[in-house]
């Protein structure tokens, strides 16, 4: 198999040089999303996760790196209170990385005691939990806002559900439900 190349004008030693790369090393080629799960989650392997996200990540056009942090309520009531004044736990939160850091495109945080209640009252897996929750967290990370849209982000979100195979998504569920007082 022939490696596909690419011509590229370097700086060595302080002189302009055409240098000769791997098509690889030179394209835009995406980068892999991180994955941290910080507790064992049956039926999620991480590979399988990390792809799920890439596969996200070029639907929605997403540039740049992204991780996904799934983590406890503790930490995402720490990460509310400090970033959104909140000082209560909830289910996702994403956090855009920096105009001045090239390519990457932010972080997002689960949390797996909500996402685990979710699925129970979802009637599917915790696993399947998770996908929907990080779906969303990219849809933010891409620009999307469901509070000001008018109502972009749910059909975006929709229809990328669908074709993922992923059942009633976040923003849908929480219209079909009555407000919950926050604890």
């Amino acid at each position: 198999m022939e490696a596909d190349w690419s011509t590229k004008s370097r700086k060595i030693r302080g002189i302009n040089r055409l240098v000769a790369l791997p098509r690889l090393l030179t394209s835009s080629f995406p980068m892999q999303p991180t994955v941290i799960l910080e507790r064992h989650v049956p039926g999620l392997s991480e590979r399988h996760f990390q792809a799920f996200v890439a596969e996200v990540c070029r639907l929605t056009k997403l540039a740049g790196g992204v991780t996904v942090l799934v983590t406890g309520n503790r930490q995402m009531r720490t990460l509310n209170r400090r970033f959104r004044g909140k000082n209560t736990a909830t289910d996702v939160l994403s956090f855009p990385g920096p105009a001045f850091v090239k390519d990457f495109a932010g972080d997002i945080a689960i949390s797996l005691e909500i996402a685990a209640k979710n699925a129970r009252s979802g009637g599917h897996s915790i696993p399947t939990e998770l996908r929907i929750l990080t779906l969303h967290g990219v849809l933010h990370l891409a620009g999307y806002d469901h509070e000001s849209d008018n109502g972009e982000m749910t059909r975006i979100e929709m229809r990328l559900r669908r074709k993922l195979a992923l059942p009633a998504s976040l923003i849908e569920r929480a219209k079909a439900q009555p407000p919950r007082a926050q604890t």
